[in-house]
């Protein structure tokens, strides 16, 4: 095989270990063995340790390319010419996506230096959508952008008991809900502060 194919090789056993690596993490537990990742990738546990030499280098993989998602669906909803199309097309995307659905390792691995440069961009463009909708009067004026991200990781989590057809469904139902609670003017006063960056990055760490 010549390098062209070794590294396509690479890059299709990388990608199978990432979805592997996903899939397992988010519904068996961030305790689930690596080799529950690599049988599922259908690689062998060289494979993944040639890519990854620990379980915290792979979780802090699968964070930045979360992240990164985060960053597309967010630049995506400000190309749509109408504020609120563009806020639901980016909340509906992240929950697509399972954005917030590795938000509890929160604190349990090290942040790179990376992962918080693309945080901190993913809550840029993000901030950027939100105010977009916000100046054209149509997002409730008591939400912020922190509140929709932490709505979001609400969906990342997984249904309670094995997959079936119908949570798609009601994962929708619920997401609609949710969205039309988030349109302007609001009926319910929202209680409490609203949350802070200081205490979202925190949750991860000390941000450098």
């Amino acid at each position: 095989m010549g390098t062209r194919g070794r590294q396509a090789e690479a890059a299709r056993n990388d990608l199978r270990l990432l979805r592997a690596a996903h899939e397992v993490f988010t519904t068996q537990g961030f305790d689930a063995p690596v080799s529950a990742i690599a049988k599922q990738a259908g690689v062998g546990m060289g494979s993944l340790y040639r890519r990854y030499r620990t379980k915290e280098e792979l979780l802090q993989r699968l964070c930045l390319i979360a992240m990164e998602r985060v960053v597309e669906a967010a630049e995506a909803g400000l190309a749509e010419p109408d504020p609120w199309e563009g806020l639901a097309l980016y909340v509906r995307t992240c929950v697509a996506n399972r954005a917030g659905a590795l938000a509890p390792v929160a604190g349990t691995i090290e942040v790179t230096d990376e992962m918080w440069r693309v945080s901190r961009r993913a809550d840029e463009v993000a901030e950027q959508v939100v105010a977009r909708a916000h100046e054209a009067g149509v997002l409730r004026s008591d939400v912020t952008m922190l509140d929709i991200s932490l709505l979001m990781e609400q969906f990342g989590r997984p249904a309670a008991g094995p997959p079936r057809p119908e949570h798609e469904q009601v994962k929708q139902r619920l997401l609609a809900i949710a969205l039309d609670g988030l349109r302007a003017p609001g009926r319910t006063p929202l209680p409490g502060e609203a949350p802070t960056l200081e205490w979202y990055e925190r949750r991860w760490g000390t941000p450098p």
